[in-house]
C-alpha cells in the first residue's frame, strides 16, 4: 500500500510539473504535444496493418510491451507481437501527452477494439487503456515501451 501510495504521490507530481508551465514552454508543448499525438495514431495504423517497415525505423532498440495477457515482451518477440492485422476496430479516445523533461513523454489513451470475428459471430468490443513512452533519440522520437490494460471486465 505504501508503495502505491508513493506511486500516486509520484504521478500526481509529475502532471502538476507538467502542466504548471511558463508561456513560452506551452506553446513548444504544443507543437511536441500535436507530434507525439500524430506518432501514436501512426502507431495504430500501423498496428492495424502489420507495418514492419514502420515499426522497423519507429521503435527504439531496446523496445518492450507489456500485453492486454500481462506478459512483459522484449526484443523480436515485442517487436513482433504488436501489428495485429485481424484488428477490425482500434478506436482511440481521450489521449493524453505528458512530458517528462525534453527527451521523454508518455502518451496514454483508451481505445476500443475489436478483433476478426471468428465463425458467425463475433466479440463485442474490448475497451482497453494504452500507454507509450516515446524517447528522443538523436532528434527522432522513437516508441521504446508500450502497454495495452484491460478497461472493462466483465460478461463480454
Amino acid at each position: 500500500m505504501k508503495s502505491f501510495c508513493v506511486a500516486h504521490a509520484l504521478l500526481f507530481a509529475f502532471v502538476t510539473v507538467s502542466y504548471g508551465q511558463n508561456p513560452e514552454t506551452t506553446s513548444s508543448l504544443g507543437s511536441l504535444e500535436q507530434m507525439l499525438r500524430a506518432s501514436e495514431n501512426n502507431l495504430i495504423a500501423a498496428k492495424r496493418k502489420d507495418d514492419a517497415a514502420y515499426f522497423k525505423r519507429t521503435l527504439a532498440e531496446k523496445f518492450s510491451q507489456v500485453g492486454i495477457d500481462g506478459r512483459l515482451l522484449e526484443g523480436q518477440e515485442a517487436r513482433d507481437s504488436l501489428g495485429d492485422s485481424d484488428l477490425v476496430e482500434l478506436t482511440p479516445y481521450d489521449m493524453r501527452v505528458i512530458t517528462a523533461g525534453d527527451e521523454v513523454a508518455i502518451v496514454t489513451y483508451d481505445a476500443i477494439v475489436r478483433e476478426a470475428p471468428e465463425g458467425d459471430q463475433g466479440p463485442p468490443p474490448r475497451y482497453q487503456h494504452f500507454s507509450s513512452v516515446w524517447v528522443n533519440q538523436s532528434g527522432q522520437w522513437k516508441l521504446e515501451f508500450h502497454q495495452a490494460t484491460a478497461a472493462h471486465w466483465g460478461d463480454w
